[in-house]
């Protein structure tokens, strides 16, 4: 049994949600059982809760020993405000666990990474339960906590670290607290709902802050708004043109971003969780 606790560090879930996530391991996945924290639920403006209930509930779910893995709800903006205080106050049983998100839970899977804290996995996460589409997405993650590794990203070797981030979220982190070291690994980067000047705002910024990488592969750009002018390059040419400018080896295409296609992507060099 993978006992999975889920909680919510930038934005609240539905109580539907939860059920729809509820039903589908009761049908598919026995070995698993879930577990919400309440705070998933709760709403203070934007955000699920305020910044200290979304890290005291982060924290519960981190730090108690029943749970072998924390499945965050949702993405949203907020988990950048309580990344930095959660891995300093996470306890030797927070180190043995798996941590699954992605989109603004980026921040949360880098600043665990750069502390060496558990095991961090993008993934998609319960709040994509409700449709059939997005529960396959879901499953994708579910599968690979119990071992099965087919929907991990196709292009991961097991020789070279990896890690994936949505664009903006591995921009905001360079040169701060929650930065981790990847030199040497291949990164991921995916974007939604961004103009293509901004991915390529995006990309200045961080071909002149990244380190050495092993490359660098583009995932989903959706849901790109209409400008006044168009750009004159696509996100593949903005890519490549970075990626030139800064010398790191563009690598291609991954199969990550905000659609139900979003594959698994573990930090590192890393196997499947042998708790399940």
């Amino acid at each position: 049994m993978t006992n999975i606790a889920i909680c919510a560090p930038a934005t609240p879930i539905t109580r539907d949600h939860a059920a729809a996530l509820e039903a589908l391991v009761a049908a598919e996945f026995p070995a698993h059982r879930v577990s919400f924290h309440d705070q998933c639920f709760e709403s203070a403006g934007h955000f699920a809760g305020s910044d200290l209930r979304r890290l005291e509930a982060l924290l519960d779910c981190a730090n108690d020993p029943a749970f072998d893995a924390v499945w965050f709800a949702k993405g949203g903006y907020g988990s950048n405000r309580i990344a930095e205080a959660a891995v300093a106050q996470m306890s030797q049983a927070a180190r043995s666990k798996t941590y699954v998100g992605f989109s603004d839970c980026g921040y949360l899977l880098a600043a665990l990474y750069r502390a060496g804290i558990g095991q961090s996995v993008h993934g998609s996460m319960p709040v994509s339960a409700r449709s059939e589409r997005g529960r396959e997405a879901v499953r994708r993650v579910l599968r690979w906590l119990e071992g099965d590794v087919s929907g991990v990203e196709p292009s991961i070797d097991g020789t070279t670290p990896a890690a994936a981030f949505n664009l903006i979220t591995l921009a905001m982190i360079t040169n701060t607290p929650l930065m981790p070291d990847l030199s040497g690994h291949v990164v991921m980067v995916e974007e939604v709902s961004e103009h293509l000047y901004s991915i390529d705002r995006l990309f200045f910024h961080l071909a002149n802050t990244l380190p050495r990488l092993a490359g660098l592969r583009l995932g989903a750009v959706t849901d790109v708004p209409e400008n006044y002018v168009e750009f004159g390059q696509d996100e593949v040419a903005i890519a490549r043109f970075w990626c030139d400018r800064a010398g790191i080896p563009y690598l291609g295409r991954a199969e990550i971003g905000h659609t139900s296609a979003n594959r698994v992507v573990p930090f590192g060099l890393a196997s499947p969780p042998t708790t399940a």
